[in-house]
């Protein structure tokens, strides 16, 4: 396949549009990936999932290379002064190559959601109407240091049809631009363009800040990563926004709390991995429980490392405990610090919910039915739970294969979204030479 003249001369940072004008490199990949998006609108989803399946191996073939790459941004990372939860998140080794390439095949089983008639209307005037499912075009996902989402998202876009402009952090530049050249590669052999995959490499903020206002060239932009992340894009994009969420989530236990289910829940959503945007920020505990099975689950989670903040009472039965202000209950803290709230019920739980949730996932740890049905209706947020821990809030958990982000907004899609969620709609009519009276 022809390269295109920026992968001809090696450059990133920009290109010679016609007529001389140079264009930048957001500009440029944008309009790359606006041309491959518009052929691929005419691939059937084995050419797709062909697509996907050349891309999970050649991972895997070069997860050598990959470790490479990614050593770099760690060592990037450390000295810089990078916190180790933060570095977990960037980690790739090769199991976590091989778990990423598992992703890869398991979105190229799903079903296409693409093409469907979703809705048929026949007119007394013998026009058809169908309503068919179709990609939203050119996709731009801003995101942070993971880089498995590099790979999560070019899925999910690809299998849908749809281009993608990824513009990952600064911390995983070496590991992202390397991914990209193996995906890329792979998909020179396939009928899949490679141009539908662009990532960013400019790691200034005004990449950004360019792709924010690509009207025209961008259908959406989804952010992905903590708040001010998310806050920057949302208030500043002219490009319509579907919004993922800063998870400062809670989990409740209420007074009929089974304390060895409780402990259990609770830890999990705070230590299994303390990074990510689903693990628990705040325990609030009922003030029953606190009294029976507070002390034995906070000496678990100081035997495990983890930092206690909280109120005066939490304080007066935990003496180890920081003070917890308005601030750290707001506070995502993707790391081993926890949180905790004594509550005289299930009002003032909902109620801080209420006040210091970002709408992500929430779950309430009771025997007692009314309130478990009242929790699940009266808390807003994309995911609630009951007995059950907050970290399942996951693409691949609930059986998406991956996910593109958890969107904490009610427009077009909530919570993980998955291949659906990357589809809009338009109308096809058929007639027979109609017209309007």
């Amino acid at each position: 396949m022809n390269q295109s003249p920026i992968e001809q001369n090696g450059q990133t940072a920009n290109s010679t549009a016609a007529g001389g004008a140079v264009q930048s490199e957001v500009r440029a990949k944008a309009i790359l990936a606006g041309s491959a998006a518009r052929r691929m609108a005419s691939l059937s989803t084995d050419e797709k999932n062909a697509a996907l399946l050349a891309m999970a191996d050649a991972l895997n073939a070069e997860a050598a290379s990959l470790i490479e790459a990614n050593r770099e941004d760690l060592e990037r990372g450390r000295a810089n002064g990078t916190s180790e939860s933060l570095l977990d998140r960037l980690m790739l080794s090769e199991a976590r190559i091989a778990s990423i390439a598992d992703a890869l095949k398991l979105v190229a089983d799903l079903p296409d959601p693409t093409g469907k008639v979703l809705e048929t209307i026949e007119r007394p005037n013998g026009l058809r109407i169908e309503k068919v499912s179709v990609p939203l075009g050119v996709i731009g996902i801003v995101y942070e240091a993971r880089p498995n989402v590099t790979v999560d998202a070019a899925a999910l876009c690809l299998k849908t049809g749809n281009a993608v402009v990824l513009r990952g952090g600064s911390a995983a530049l070496s590991t992202n631009r390397r991914i990209a050249e193996v995906l890329r590669a792979a998909l020179a052999g396939t009928a899949l363009p490679p141009e539908a995959l662009q990532v960013i490499e400019d790691a200034s903020r005004s990449s950004v800040d360019e792709m924010l206002k690509l009207n025209g060239l961008l259908d959406v932009i989804i952010p992905r990563g903590g708040r001010s992340l998310i806050d920057n894009v949302v208030r500043n994009a002219t490009v319509p926004v579907i919004e993922t969420g800063a998870g400062v989530c809670h989990t409740y236990l209420d007074a009929s709390a089974n304390a060895e289910m409780a402990a259990e829940i609770a830890i999990n959503a705070k230590v299994q991995r303390p990074s990510v945007c689903n693990s628990m920020e705040t325990l609030i505990v009922h003030a029953d429980f606190a009294q029976r099975g507070l002390r034995a689950l906070a000496d678990e989670l100081l035997r495990l490392k983890v930092e206690l903040r909280g109120d005066e009472r939490t304080r007066a039965l935990l003496p180890e405990a920081k003070p917890a202000s308005d601030e750290e209950y707001g506070t995502e803290y993707n790391d081993y610090i926890l949180n905790i709230k004594i509550v005289d019920g299930l009002d003032e739980a909902v109620a801080h919910i209420s006040r210091f949730g970002t709408k992500h996932s929430e779950c309430i740890v009771t025997e007692d039915e009314v309130n478990a049905v009242r929790f699940l209706n009266e808390v807003d947020a994309a995911a609630v739970y009951h007995n059950a821990s907050t970290r399942f809030t996951d693409g691949f958990e609930f059986g998406f294969g991956a996910e593109i982000g958890i969107s904490t907004q009610k427009l077009h899609a909530r919570g993980p979204m998955g291949l659906p969620a990357l589809t809009s709609s338009k109308y096809r009519i058929y007639g027979t030479g109609q017209i309007r009276p």
